[in-house]
């Protein structure tokens, strides 16, 4: 074994890309980089920043590999190929921004000397350039030169030449190389580990998949395969981290932490094909059972992906040919259903599962299930009141889905049952039944919470939201859609109710509308056990979190008022330091973030769920989810002066898990 250490460019790497003498072993993570970041490094390559080493591996038996993220297939090398194992990211982007890829459209303003993705603006001013149309293979520099001095610039001539010239020679960057020779796949599995754990935070599931990669060649491939067939079927999101996770429950070992990933890779190769098997057959049973029975057509709906892991362990410890009984099948979709009002996997993920996985192998499986979510002697019900300002990131987003398909709602342009409708991206297509356009400067003055509340959203498609509801008030288009059809969608049938002016009391009726069609498609699959009635489906009694923006004197302030066993607690955070802490979320990065005179933490975890310490809550959502939240709060921020005091004292008292999902409401 030994390492070689060398120097290229990269217009030297990037035609050893498209001759296949660099690929991507099956250890390597997808491609994952935003059109931000490529435009930083391609702005670092001209500023003649460092911009890192590379580390390949160089083997003569064949390893497997997986396709680069490059636009373009990569020719059969004719030589001994090298395996890149750090700089993907980097290799990846430069190749797309040299050959001109649609995703990598880097331009660069040679009055500013800045660098960003294209966009329209961009295109209209001809102080911006492509880089592709400096650097690319055809590039006809001279020609971009006399384009440029037409353009009144700022800088002399002498300059814009400088200036090209810099941009031309980021193609004769040199990258330095570490290329290990001879060295076995599970000790290059190691060394990928630890010098990616330097960068992006790699995520537990990257670990133990790059230790079963270097065990059995071609598993990724496996797990790849198994994840495009469900998203062919509408569950895009289970993709290789859900399927390892998956995994990991369905091994045969013991432990107080049966959901931790780490025991992967002390798992012997007949387990992992066995627990492999059990995977398969669960999902082969659980998501037509989603689809046919509950209605759901795709994962986009579910608020936690953790819910569905109960449900495949369960079946996959079913023979093949078992049959399950009505009752116990209705019984884990009433779980399901009541885990997801509750949030089960909301807060600890990994301690919910060990607790639910366990009760799956006693003789009442359902009974466990309920009791671990607390419910008991009685059913759970869906209250008006529990509707209140939800949002279309809230659990019940999915109930109010529900509702509509199972009341054979359809759509109001094309007649299409929206149980069979999603759009492109696998989402449900919705829209608001009181245009935003309508409700936005009305005298009412409407928040943004208000207007995008859950019981303002109709689930049709683009055509009708475009073609009959565009910006008018419902009074004008509902004369355009059949009686029977409007009832469906619970929406109320009282004309009044439909004009813009009435819109308040329009949210209070269909909130009523929804909680009983909600309530009754629970109670479709209630088990029998239980008793009738309910109690709240959410479980939130006395517990509240509003989040506020303010803004003004150049400063914008998040106002978080909670209140907790009759404790009320406010806090001010700062715009500014909370969109930074998020951005280093997105990268995997914990910070510690000024809440008053106090610093709360924020970390991410390897789902991607953000955790904030704010007063008395330990608040839990996704990046998408805080990003959301704090542009609503700041669409609709109050003037400063009329910002409520902080608490003085911080919080001493027992802090508790709190969704953001569940934040501006009070119940």
């Amino acid at each position: 074994m030994a390492v070689e250490r060398t120097n290229r460019d990269v217009r030297t790497l990037i035609s050893q890309i498209a001759a296949g003498e660099i690929k991507l072993p099956e250890i390597q993570r997808g491609y994952v980089w935003k059109a931000s970041q490529v435009a930083r490094l391609i702005e670092s390559l001209y500023r003649g920043y460092p911009a890192g080493s590379l580390l390949f591996w160089k083997t003569a038996h064949v390893a497997e590999t997986r396709g680069a993220a490059i636009g373009a297939p990569q020719a059969l090398a004719s030589v001994i190929p090298l395996y890149l194992l750090d700089g993907q990211q980097r290799l990846t982007s430069l190749f797309r921004v040299l050959t001109d890829h649609a995703e990598a459209q880097v331009v660069f303003n040679i009055e500013t000397e800045a660098f960003q993705n294209q966009s329209a603006a961009t295109r209209r001013n001809k102080k911006w350039i492509k880089v592709y149309d400096v650097v690319g293979p055809d590039a006809d520099v001279f020609m971009v030169h006399s384009e440029l001095k037409s353009t009144g610039l700022d800088i002399p001539d002498v300059e814009i030449g400088h200036r090209l010239s810099a941009l031309q020679k980021i193609t004769q960057r040199d990258f330095h190389m570490e290329v290990l020779h001879d060295f076995d796949y599970e000790e290059v599995a190691e060394i990928f580990v630890r010098v990616n754990s330097g960068g992006r935070a790699l995520k537990t599931t990257d670990l133990a998949l790059a230790t079963l990669s270097a065990r059995a060649p071609g598993f990724l491939g496996q797990l790849e395969a198994e994840s495009a067939r469900w998203a062919a079927r509408g569950y895009g999101a289970l993709d290789v981290n859900f399927l390892i996770k998956a995994l990991t429950l369905n091994l045969s070992i013991s432990g107080k932490r049966l959901s931790s990933v780490a025991k992967l890779t002390a798992a012997s190769a007949e387990s992992v094909e066995e627990g492999w098997a059990k995977v398969q057959r669960g999902l082969s049973k659980v998501v037509p059972m989603l689809q046919e029975k509950l209605l759901v057509p795709t994962t986009s709906l579910i608020p936690s992906l953790a819910a569905l892991h109960p449900l495949i362990v369960y079946y996959g410890r079913q023979p093949n040919d078992g049959e399950i009984p009505e009752s116990i099948e209705n019984g884990l979709l009433y779980w399901f259903m009541a885990a997801t009002a509750r949030n089960r996997y909301g807060g600890a993920t990994d301690t919910a599962l060990t607790q639910d996985i366990k009760v799956l192998g006693s003789e009442t499986p359902v009974k466990g299930l309920l009791s671990n979510v607390g419910i008991g002697g009685i059913g759970i019900s869906v209250a008006a009141d529990d509707l209140v300002g939800r949002s279309h990131q809230s659990p019940y987003l999915m109930f109010s889905y529900l509702a509509a398909a199972h009341a054979d709602a359809v759509d109001w342009w094309d007649g299409e049952l929206v149980s069979a409708s999603v759009d492109g991206s696998g989402k449900p297509q919705y829209s608001l039944v009181h245009p935003a356009v309508t409700l936005h400067g009305h005298r009412g003055k409407f928040s943004s919470a208000e207007i995008n509340e859950l019981a303002n959203i109709v689930f049709v498609s683009q055509y009708t939201a475009k073609n009959m509801i565009g910006s008018r008030a419902p009074a004008a288009y509902v004369k355009d859609v059949a009686a029977s059809d409007l009832a469906a969608h619970a929406i109320p049938s009282d004309p009044a109710l439909l004009e813009t002016v009435s819109y308040r009391k329009f949210l209070s009726a269909r909130r009523e509308l929804l909680a009983e069609r909600i309530t009754a498609l629970l109670d479709r699959f209630r088990p029998e056990f239980l008793g009738g009635g309910g109690i709240s489906a959410d479980g939130q009694e006395g517990r509240s979190l509003e989040l506020s923006g303010y803004a003004g004197s150049g400063r914008s302030v998040l106002v978080a008022d909670a209140e907790l066993q009759g404790q009320r607690w406010i806090g001010w955070i700062y715009r500014s330091e909370l969109e930074a802490a998020l951005d280093a979320a997105s990268a995997g990065l914990a910070s510690d973030v000024p809440v008053g005179d106090e610093a709360a933490a924020m970390r991410i975890d390897d789902e991607g769920i953000v955790t904030f310490a704010v007063g008395p809550f330990l608040i839990r959502a996704s990046l998408d989810q805080w990003r959301s939240v704090v542009k609503q709060a700041f669409d609709d921020a109050l003037p400063l002066d009329e910002c409520p005091d902080p608490t003085d004292e911080q919080w001493l008292a027992e802090t508790e898990e709190f969704l953001l999902s569940n934040a501006g409401t009070r119940v």
